[in-house]
């Protein structure tokens, strides 16, 4: 059975930082990543690595802010974000791929005040 468990969320001011979380286990995939959802909004793609290495895609409103990373030894992915701005505010999802399928975690709150 896949499981995706976040951790990290949580309320910054502006201009903080924080750093998420993913553990999983059950498969392998072939990447992981991150998407977020505003309130009222699509969800959107973040960030998304390559498990073999590199294939590192940024969304462009978050590019030179947060950086995507992993563990292969602990099966985590991780995403830093710096610099955070209020329209960041979202429930960020760990996403991970394995051939056509994809796999979600069960989110976890970023809020960011001004």
């Amino acid at each position: 059975q896949v499981q995706l468990i976040e951790s990290g969320g949580g309320l910054v001011q502006a201009g903080g930082s924080l750093r998420l979380s993913c553990a999983a286990s059950g498969r392998a995939f072939n990447s992981m990543g991150w998407y977020r959802q505003a309130p009222g909004k699509e969800r959107e793609f973040v960030a998304t690595v390559l498990w073999s290495g590199g294939g590192i895609n940024y969304a462009d409103s978050v590019r030179g802010r947060f950086t995507i990373s992993r563990d292969n030894a602990k099966n985590t992915v991780y995403l830093q974000m710096n610099n955070l701005k209020p329209e960041d505010t979202a429930i960020y999802y760990c996403n991970a791929r394995s051939g056509l399928r994809d796999y979600w975690g069960q989110g976890t709150q970023v809020t960011v005040s001004s």
